[in-house]
């Protein structure tokens, strides 16, 4: 296994590193589709409400994972890696790796054991549960309990090789982690019900730090079980962790509170909620996190060498992709949002449908978001998207407990709620980016964004007349009947949009269609 990693563990460009964490994530979104599927398939059988639990157990570990080592990962360790990469100071890598790896590991275990004990207080913290599936979600609740120890040293493991130009790991983790859970649902389902999904949750977090381990082979890497605080870049990252790790950890809490409220409003609500949230996530890691991954070790390097121009004119060529390739997206899942939902949940469910009418312009919005955080990261400032998600977060759960009461929007104020905070929030980050860099935000990004205003509009009556010509009817059930469907309205959709963008000159577009060309037309070389 490792030799195989090894071997995929080369060097890449960005295009190909984009493109393979696109593949990878595409098939991982697939596989955590059919995760979510499945568990509605298998254990929600006398409605959503069965499944409230699963959905409810992973809240506090989550919380855990986020507030202490996610906002340490990527965004705040790359940048510092890099400058040793910059360098060719790989042993500086290493050190400073694993003294992470040694101070983090020791935090989580011990917050392991804390969730293991004080999981049934905790649960009822999250949501109001019925009392068997109360006790089902603590159950699943201590099976992961160390999960949060395993995300954080894979999580370090692949940031590093990230930096030595590697994705491989990093990208084929996520498909690994909901293989194994799916696996479990089918192992362990009958033997153990919903809590056998907890089981192989647990077990698919250390699968993940067993990959990201092996990954390292050929890096040199080098392991030291000391914690290295009097390095300045040691202390550097430290410093850095509390503005990024309070930023993700308030998020954590956002997710909390809306688990809540959503139990407070009725059973069901919890696991339409989530799924609903799941398929508004699926396009936004896809889309944007893949992308935005694969340029921030770029867009940092650029900076390093001291080439702030270059590093404008590269986050500038990847906003404007992600707005381009964020419209369609954004249209599909309005439009096809009762596909989407009876997908995800055989039988239908109206519910899900309606919050993800709601959660669609947060999808673009959030593909967005996803870059111009990076933006501060690359110049190692965690604390104004701390500062700007604070804001945001507390607007978000003002708005959650106004709109989402059963008197007023009940789940659908939820997604509202969600929406109208990931546009208020890229809106304040874009003005306070262009406060620093005045010249990032050109007359060229303003004519873009308003022809592709145009462009939208053309792409959402595709998409309304491919709903009249292909309307959801009651016998529409089963993955095919679905599937070929949707397949249809998202090929004619996608395609309307990439020939009238070229129509109105969009490089991206046009980029596109001579590439096609070329691989169409192209002679093929026989040796």
């Amino acid at each position: 296994m490792a030799r195989i990693l090894g071997r995929k563990n080369s060097r890449i460009s960005l295009p190909g590193a984009a493109s393979l964490l696109v593949i990878t994530m595409l098939f991982a979104q697939v596989l955590g589709f059919l995760r979510t599927m499945f568990v509605n398939g298998v254990f929600a059988k006398d409605g959503l409400g069965d499944t409230d639990a699963y959905f409810a157990a992973f809240k506090v570990p989550d919380f855990f994972f986020y507030i202490l080592a996610a906002g340490v990962l990527s965004v705040v360790l790359i940048p510092v890696l890099s400058d040793h990469m910059s360098k060719g100071d790989r042993r500086g890598v290493w050190k400073l790796s694993s003294s992470l790896m040694n101070l983090l590991g020791l935090i989580t275990f011990v917050l392991g054991i804390f969730i293991l004990i004080f999981a049934d207080p905790l649960m009822g913290i999250v949501a109001d549960l019925h009392p068997e599936q109360h006790r089902d979600a603590v159950a699943i609740m201590r099976l992961i309990a160390f999960n949060p120890f395993f995300f954080t040293l894979s999580g370090i493991l692949t940031s590093a090789q990230q930096v030595f130009g590697r994705f491989f790991v990093f990208a084929i983790t996520p498909v690994v982690y909901n293989a194994v859970i799916i696996a479990s649902i089918f192992i362990f389902g009958d033997w153990l019900g919903l809590v056998g999904v907890g089981l192989g949750a647990g077990i698919a977090g250390l699968v993940q730090f067993l990959i990201a381990l092996a990954g390292v082979k050929g890096l040199g890497f080098y392991y030291r079980p000391k914690i290295h605080f009097k390095s300045p870049e040691f202390r550097g990252i430290l410093k850095q962790l509390p503005a990024r790790s309070l930023d993700q950890g308030i998020d954590s809490v956002n997710s909390i509170v809306e688990t809540n409220r959503a139990s407070a409003i009725g059973p069901g609500v919890v696991s339409a909620y989530e799924n609903a949230f799941i398929l508004h996530t699926a396009p936004i890691l896809l889309v944007g996190s893949s992308i935005s991954t694969a340029a921030f070790p770029r867009l940092t390097e650029r900076l390093s060498q001291g080439r702030p121009d270059l590093f404008r004119k590269e986050f500038i060529g990847v906003l404007k992709f992600l707005m381009w390739i964020a419209i369609p997206v954004m249209v599909v899942a309005f439009f096809s949002r009762g596909y989407l939902a009876r997908l995800i949940f055989k039988r239908g469910s109206p519910e899900i449908a309606l919050i993800l009418g709601f959660l669609a312009v947060a999808i673009f919005f959030r593909i967005i978001f996803t870059l111009l955080t990076r933006y501060f990261y690359a110049y190692k400032d965690s604390t104004t998207p701390l500062i700007i998600s604070v804001f945001a977060i507390a607007l978000n759960i003002i708005l959650v407990f106004t709109l989402a009461r059963p008197e007023a929007y009940g789940a659908a104020g939820l997604a509202i709620a969600q929406s109208v905070v990931a546009g208020v929030e890229v809106l304040i980050l874009s003005i306070v980016i262009f406060q620093r860099d005045p010249k990032i935000f050109t007359k060229d990004l303003a004519q873009y964004s308003l022809r592709l205003v145009s462009v939208t509009g053309f792409t959402m009556v595709t998409a309304f007349i491919m709903l009249q010509l292909l309307p959801l009817q009651l016998s529409d059930v089963g993955f095919f009947a679905l599937g070929t469907k949707l397949g249809a309205i998202v090929l004619v959709v996608f395609t309307v949009h990439l020939f009238v963008s070229a129509f109105f000159g969009f490089k991206e577009a046009t980029d596109f269609i001579e590439k096609i060309k070329k691989l169409i037309i192209s002679p093929i070389k026989i040796q």
